[in-house]
């Protein structure tokens, strides 16, 4: 009996481990489950991968993208600029030519021409066909800001007085100027240098002067010069209205002539109403030099220079300035850039 009960309770074992049983059934799915989600964390594991490792690609490709382009805006504002100075050297040159038929001419025309893909427009005026703010006299500057400026006669000698003031080295106060204590009860922010300007835009900062009467006169005057007087040969009109005693219509007479004989390339003749108040013969030109790429890279270079009779510095620079980027506004001469005559 014993043994029989032993084999009874090892068939029933043996029973409950076969495949078929319902043991076996039930741990079956138990497996199969586990293993279902153990493949779907290492799928969502792939997929986090996957996509960080594409957003750090796309990082990589964007920063590579940014220095790409960095380094080509570099290139081209060296090349530009590079351009813009050479520009600047040869109008200089072509200035220092004799006045043969096609010369070039301090006179605003624009010279355009293409260098190796860069485009380069060059124009030069005359720096002494402006008042200079530090060597004008009181007559000049009065017939300025009174013709030119609008100002009645009592604020431009109140304006011309300050200027003077602020440009001797003195501090005494002339009749209708104004000196440092002058400014500082006025509450203004600077006060008189005493030394002559440096820039144009310092005289804005002269007592009296205001907005409406610079705005007129800045394109008038200039502090490079150094001369007392002007050109009349290449002055503006409202340069040649500042003149004492004349008026709007013997300037404009003049201006007419000396269109006429500019473009049948005769000399200009004198202006009467500029007796004793012409400029020296040192010339001082005003350089413009723009240059620009086809991708819209572009650089501006300012430079007023005058010629020095020294063989060892043939040239004396007054300014080296970035200038600003402007419309072209008149049609340019076209010149090309290796043909330069002999």
């Amino acid at each position: 009996m014993p043994r029989m009960g032993q084999r009874a309770r090892a068939l029933r074992a043996g029973m409950s481990a076969m495949p078929g049983t319902p043991a076996a059934l039930r741990a079956r799915p138990l497996r199969r489950s586990r293993a279902c989600r153990q493949r779907g964390i290492a799928l969502v594991l792939t997929l986090w991968i996957t996509v960080l490792l594409t957003a750090i690609a796309a990082g990589f490709a964007y920063s590579m993208r940014t220095e790409a382009l960095a380094a080509g805006n570099a290139i081209g504002g060296a090349k530009v600029r590079a351009a813009a100075d050479g520009a600047v050297e040869r109008a200089v040159f072509e200035l220092t030519r004799p006045r043969l038929p096609g010369a070039w001419l301090p006179d605003g025309t624009p010279h355009a021409w293409d260098d190796d893909g860069t485009r380069i427009v060059v124009r030069s005026t005359d720096e002494t066909a402006k008042i200079d703010l530090n060597a004008a006299n009181e007559l000049l500057l009065r017939g300025l800001f009174t013709n030119v400026g609008g100002a009645d006669p009592d604020t431009a000698a109140r304006i011309v007085d300050a200027m003077l003031d602020w440009r001797d080295p003195d501090d005494l106060r002339r009749p209708n100027g104004a000196e440092a204590p002058d400014y500082v009860a006025a509450g203004a922010k600077v006060v008189p240098a005493n030394a002559p300007f440096e820039t144009v835009g310092e005289v804005s900062r002269v007592m009296g002067m205001t907005p409406s009467i610079y705005a007129r006169i800045a394109d008038s005057v200039t502090v490079y010069s150094r001369q007392r007087g002007i050109n009349p040969a290449t002055a503006s009109r409202d340069v040649l209205l500042a003149l004492p005693n004349v008026d709007a219509a013997a300037v404009d007479a003049y201006v007419a002539t000396r269109e006429q004989a500019l473009a049948s390339g005769a000399p200009p003749s004198p202006f009467p109403g500029a007796s004793g108040m012409t400029s020296g013969a040192v010339q001082v030109w005003r350089v413009r030099a723009e240059a620009s790429l086809p991708d819209g890279v572009t650089f501006v270079r300012e430079a007023v220079v005058r010629p020095s009779p020294d063989p060892a510095r043939p040239l004396v620079v007054l300014a080296w300035i970035e200038g600003a980027s402007a419309p072209v506004a008149a049609a340019a001469t076209s010149d090309d850039n290796d043909a330069i005559r002999p």
